[in-house]
């Protein structure tokens, strides 16, 4: 499993200049960043390719990551650029690439779906790329930890209609995590990511993961990345942020 874990991430990843954003949610092994392996890492980045997707960089409140613009000067649209990134309820941890994040929060407090809420928003729409919205939740209330990750992709028919996939799946072993990304790599317009969710690997201390994970990203195109480790009962540990600017 090792093997195709990082063959896996060499192919997905390191070699592939343009990603877009992804996410991960894996489990820490013995040498993992929080208290052996019980603990969990939720992985998540962001790229640009233009001035306006660049011109940004992860801040840490209190264990709740968001995006904020590295210089407000630059900023045309805010709507799909500033956004919470992960957010956190008793036994939860929630992470999106957009304002979804705050969207699954809300109703999983109403007492809601992960599922459910999804069903009320669409792709992101910037025609002609229909960016992908991705999302992922850790599950930890109770008997085995669940992961559940989810696309929301522009149906190839008519792009003005949403196809929304969700996938349930089972723990993933020490040192190992599940993922998805937004795009399958460059192009114009940008093709978006398709299939299962990928098996990658999450070995090693937090900081390790972190800078595994920042190396292989294209130098030219990342923008910055988060490493968050919550404890096997669910509450924040750590959030480890990595930024092209500052």
């Amino acid at each position: 499993m090792q093997d195709l874990a990082r063959s896996t991430f060499d192919r997905q990843i390191a070699a592939n200049r343009y990603p877009g954003r992804g996410l991960v949610i894996g489990r820490c092994d013995a040498a993992g960043g929080g208290r052996g392996e019980g603990s969990w890492f939720l992985i998540y980045w962001i790229m640009g390719r233009s001035e306006h997707s660049r011109n940004r960089q992860f801040v840490n409140e209190g264990g709740v990551l968001r995006t904020q613009a590295f210089n407000p000067a630059l900023v045309v649209d805010p709507s799909l650029i500033i956004y919470e990134a992960m957010l956190e309820l008793p036994r939860i941890q929630l992470v999106s690439n957009g304002d979804q994040t705050r969207t699954l929060y809300e109703a999983l407090q109403r007492g809601q779906s992960f599922e459910s809420a999804l069903q009320t928003r669409a792709h992101e729409p910037d025609a002609p790329h229909y960016t992908p919205r991705i999302s992922g939740m850790l599950d930890l209330r109770g008997g085995a930890p669940s992961v559940t990750l989810s696309i929301l992709r522009s149906n190839p028919r008519d792009p003005s209609l949403t196809d929304r996939t969700f996938f349930q799946l089972a723990e993933p072993a020490p040192g190992f995590g599940r993922g998805i990304t937004t795009y399958a790599g460059d192009g114009n317009p940008l093709p978006s990511f398709s299939g299962e969710p990928l098996l990658l690997p999450c070995e090693g201390r937090s900081v390790d993961v972190l800078e595994r994970y920042w190396d292989a990203l294209d130098a030219q195109n990342r923008v910055a990345l988060a490493v968050k480790t919550v404890n096997a009962d669910g509450s924040f540990h750590e959030l480890l942020l990595k930024n092209r600017h500052g």
